[in-house]
């Protein structure tokens, strides 16, 4: 019996070990296969089977920056109330156009009249008062009311005087006036200015004069003489005094009674103001002309009471600025041109301190906020133009333009970005709040060699056939049979677009190209071959414009 159990278990054995032999076998086989596949496709890259070739073209290459924003109104304005009160009137609704400085609320200023016309009042007698107080300053200059001689001089430097004292007495000594009667007859036939001769009654000496004052009324003397007082004004020869008596003829009618000498002007020069006197410009015995300034005071209490005057009049205008401040708050203007877009309150109702009246928005033109990556802001300049779409107008294209380039970014994730400023001079269709696409346009180059950006191997090199050319400037590419289907060129390379790459050199019309298509910025085949991103090649984009440079990377 263990016989022939026994030979049945061995020839288990036996098959088991078969088995694991067998599958060892199809693994082997199918790993070889595998490899053998990848080695079959890793041939048929080489020979050119997945290459993408076309013939080198021509066409525009636009540079340019893009980005979204909302749209904002050129200006806008939230009128708020000042004071609380009714409104009298509120003139305008929503949508209506309004001009700078139209009226919108008028509000009951009845509460406020009262005051401001009491700030006018006061204004009006501090002005008074400072007024009068520089006439007291000017007044601290004592003049004379009359030519002449000083004939006595009353004060020294340092006293005090008085208003009303006599500082000096003034006396002009070169002319002297003579008071004598006519009968009333002939006065009545003289005029001021006529020729006179006066008869000195001591050496009978006689002296040409003047008429320089005729009395207009008569004067009965004695014996019922009717006789008029006529003044006649003769220069001194140097000898004649108020005591000595003359007579005088006029024509051919003598005065009826002699008359003594007086002088011609005289004047008491008094002090209008208190206060110490500081000066004394002349001298006793000195000619004076009328006006001159003989004596100078000082007054500090004076000086003090015009200070106080001038800043009481200053208070007085502030407060009558604010009351007129406080009525404009009463009459409520537009401070910009535009459309209303709201309006919170109408005519009859109570204004509140600080609420929003109504708002106005300058629809004249709209602007918008790009922000900019830090790569590209060099590149943007105010006057630049801006390609304008929006999804809620369809199939129209706005033209703006950057008015300002904000120098001051925001950093996020350690990627900074800063702010450009769009306006946006054609609106219709446009409205502010709506979300819109823009493209600054950088540059653009029209009717240029350009090949994809997947093309570009190394930064500054093409694959182009061996028909090509350019081909015979290149350097061969075998694949792993020996056979050159292909030659890299160096290129030198200028502006370029999201897609393509303008050729500058080394590249003409009838290549063609070979590139493997990937995605932009991946690796190809060959080691050599870089990635595409802006920066990492010469050429391209600069302030000035397109064009040149040096070829690129490494």
């Amino acid at each position: 019996m263990r016989e022939e159990t026994g030979v049945p278990a061995q020839k288990t054995k036996k098959k088991r070990r078969w088995i694991w032999i067998v599958a060892a076998v199809l693994i082997v086989a199918v790993l070889a296969m595998m490899r053998l596949g990848s080695r079959q496709t890793e041939t048929e890259r080489t020979e050119g089977g997945t290459y993408t070739e076309q013939e080198i073209t021509r066409q525009t290459i636009r540079q340019e920056v893009t980005g979204s924003g909302t749209l904002e109104a050129a200006n806008s304005y939230s009128v708020t109330s000042l004071v609380e009160a009714t409104i009298l009137s509120a003139d305008f609704e929503e949508g209506d156009h309004v001009e700078q400085d139209d009226v919108l609320y008028t509000i009951d200023a009845s509460d406020v009249s009262g005051n401001l016309e009491q700030a006018q009042l006061s204004v009006s007698q501090s002005r008074r008062n400072y007024e009068r107080a520089l006439e007291n300053r000017d007044k601290l200059s004592v003049q004379t009311k009359a030519a002449g001689r000083i004939t006595s001089l009353d004060v020294e430097i340092g006293d005090d005087v008085t208003a009303g004292q006599i500082i000096a007495t003034v006396q002009d000594t070169d002319v002297m006036s003579l008071e004598v009667p006519f009968p009333a007859d002939d006065a009545e036939a003289f005029t001021v200015g006529q020729a006179a001769m006066v008869t000195m009654d001591s050496t009978f000496e006689t002296i040409p004069g003047r008429i320089s004052k005729i009395a207009a009324i008569d004067t009965v003397l004695t014996g019922n003489r009717i006789v008029r007082t006529v003044t006649i004004e003769v220069a001194n020869p140097g000898g004649l005094t108020t005591t000595q008596t003359a007579t005088a003829a006029v024509g051919g009618a003598e005065s009826t009674a002699g008359g003594t000498f007086s002088f011609g002007d005289e004047a008491k020069v008094t002090a209008e103001i208190s206060g110490t006197v500081s000066a004394l410009n002349f001298a006793e015995g000195d000619r004076v002309n009328k006006n001159a300034v003989l004596a100078v005071l000082t007054s500090k209490d004076l000086g003090d009471q015009i200070d106080a005057a001038k800043e009481s009049l200053r208070n007085a205008e502030i407060s009558l600025e604010n009351r007129y401040d406080q009525l404009d708050n009463y009459t409520i203007t537009s401070p910009i041109s535009g459309t209303i877009i709201d309006k919170n309150y109408k005519a009859g109702e109570n204004t509140e301190m600080n609420k929003v009246l109504c708002t106005i928005y300058d629809l004249s033109y709209l602007t918008m906020t790009l922000s900019v990556d830090e790569l590209d802001i060099t590149d943007i300049d105010a006057g630049q133009t801006v390609q304008i779409t929006a999804d809620a107008v369809e199939g129209k294209t706005y033209e703006g333009v950057v008015t300002k380039v904000g120098v001051v970014g925001t950093s996020t994730n350690g990627v900074a970005t800063y702010p450009v400023t769009i306006r946006i001079d054609e609106t219709e269709g446009l409205l502010p709040g709506m979300t819109v696409d823009a493209a600054i346009v950088l540059a653009e180059r029209e009717n240029v060699l350009t090949v994809p950006a997947e093309a570009l191997i190394r930064g500054n090199r093409v694959m182009v056939t061996a028909a090509s050319p350019s081909a015979s400037n290149g350097e061969p590419v075998e694949n792993e049979t020996g056979e050159t289907k292909y030659y890299t060129v160096e290129v030198q390379i200028g502006a370029s677009d999201d897609d393509n790459i303008e050729i500058l050199s080394g590249l003409q019309d009838g290549d063609v190209i070979a590139y493997t298509e990937r995605t932009r910025g991946e690796s190809s085949i060959f080691p050599m071959m870089g990635g595409m991103n802006r920066g990492n090649y010469g050429g391209g984009m600069n302030r000035d414009g397109m064009g040149g440079g040096r070829p690129g990377g490494t």
